[in-house]
C-alpha cells in the first residue's frame, strides 16, 4: 500500500528472516516421540488484496482492480488444473501439485479410497535455476 500524500510505501520491508519455534513431538507411536523440532512461525497471511496492492506499487501503474481480477482468475485456473491431477509450473514461482496421503494396505484389491485415503496436500517446489532455489537463498533463522 502506498501513502500517496507522502509517496512512501506502507508495506513491511522483507529481510528473509524466518522465525521458528521448537515443538516437542507428542505422538507416542513415532520414533521421534519427545524430541524437539523446529517449526515455522508464520507472521501473517497475505491475501489477494495485499498482493494486488504490492503489484500496483512495484509494477506498471494499472488499477488495483485489474490485478485483483487477474489474480482471482489465475487462482481459479490453477485450482482447476490441480483438481484434474495436473502439475502447475509457474515461471519465477515454481511447481504446484496435489499429493494423496493414504494408509498402506497389504493387498491392492483391498484398497478402498473412501476408507484408506486420508487427505490431499499441496506440494510446492520452488523454481530452481542451475540447482539454486532463490526462495531459500539468504534466509536467516531466528528463534521467535
Amino acid at each position: 500500500m502506498i501513502d500517496h500524500k507522502k509517496g512512501v510505501s506502507l508495506h513491511r520491508k522483507y529481510n528473509r528472516l524466518m522465525k521458528y519455534k521448537l515443538q516437542q513431538e507428542t505422538k507416542p507411536k513415532l520414533s521421534t516421540f519427545g524430541k524437539y523440532k523446529a517449526v515455522a512461525v508464520h507472521q501473517q497471511t497475505v491475501g489477494t488484496k495485499e498482493i494486488a496492492e504490492e503489484c500496483v506499487e512495484e509494477m506498471i501503474p494499472i488499477d488495483e482492480v485489474v490485478y485483483k481480477t487477474a489474480l482471482s482468475q489465475l487462482a481459479k485456473v490453477i485450482k482447476r488444473h490441480l483438481r484434474n491431477g495436473d502439475k502447475v509450473c509457474l515461471d519465477e514461482i515454481g511447481m504446484l501439485k496435489l499429493e494423496i496421503e493414504s494408509d498402506k494396505v497389504d493387498d491392492p484389491s483391498g484398497f478402498n479410497p473412501k476408507k484408506h485415503i486420508r487427505g490431499v496436500r499441496v506440494h510446492f517446489i520452488p523454481e530452481s535455476i542451475d540447482g539454486v532455489q532463490d526462495l531459500y537463498d539468504g534466509i536467516e533463522y531466528k528463534l521467535g
